[in-house]
């Protein structure tokens, strides 16, 4: 996967204790520009995203551009297949995309040194646990450059969801991602369809129906 595939306008803000939030604009095949000069909360190139606010509750039953509007996620202008690709699990095992086509695919970007990163954690745990039977995947792809910190912080903190290791960040960069968290949910037929900037409350509804959406089309 190129760089051309995710068109990433970044432009930062200073925010309180977290640093640098940024914004993002998926526009098609463009060069990503350069990531912010690096803050007290950025590692390796890679920025803290500020916390994003909690989706507005809706009525019973949001369609799919409903539960996307209301989570504020960026949806690429164009239809694009998620190349595959293999990484090794913190668990010992592999991870491989295509062994996945069929399912709704949650792949999230984060680090252990990332306060917001952790911030969401917990809720997507609970978004895992709630869907994991019902064609849904979370892989969550860490970008620590010490691999060995990661299986501990699992442990700590009760996550079971899959969790990959990409210390040189080869798949992070082929995803344009330049700050942390970034997320991206692939469909069924292994298209990318849209991308999540900073954490959410990936344990509402709203996010659960999006899912549940994704996962009959």
């Amino acid at each position: 996967m190129t760089r051309s595939l995710f068109a990433l306008v970044l432009a930062a803000a200073a925010v309180a204790a977290l640093g640098t939030a940024v914004w993002v604009a998926w526009h098609g095949p463009i060069p990503a520009a350069e990531a912010p000069a690096p803050t007290s909360a950025a590692r390796g190139g890679f920025v803290a995203s500020a916390p994003s606010p909690a989706p507005p509750a809706g009525g019973d039953g949001p369609t799919l551009d409903d539960a996307m509007r209301a989570l504020d996620l960026v949806r690429p202008a164009r239809l694009q297949l998620a190349e595959d690709f293999t990484l090794p699990l913190a668990s010992g095992q592999t991870f491989r995309l295509s062994d996945h086509r069929g399912q709704v695919v949650f792949l999230n970007f984060w680090a252990t040194w990332c306060p917001p990163c952790r911030e969401e954690m917990p809720a997507m745990e609970r978004l895992y646990r709630r869907q994991k039977g019902a064609g849904f995947v979370l892989v969550a792809v860490s970008v620590d450059a010490d691999p060995s910190v990661v299986a501990p912080f699992l442990q700590a903190h009760g996550l079971t969801f899959p969790v990959a290791l990409d210390p040189k960040m080869d798949l992070a960069n082929g995803y344009g991602v330049r700050a942390l968290p970034s997320s991206f949910l692939i469909d069924r037929q292994g298209n990318l369809r849209a991308m999540a900037l900073g954490p959410r409350h990936w344990d509402g509804e709203i996010s659960n129906a999006l899912i549940e959406r994704m996962a009959r089309r």
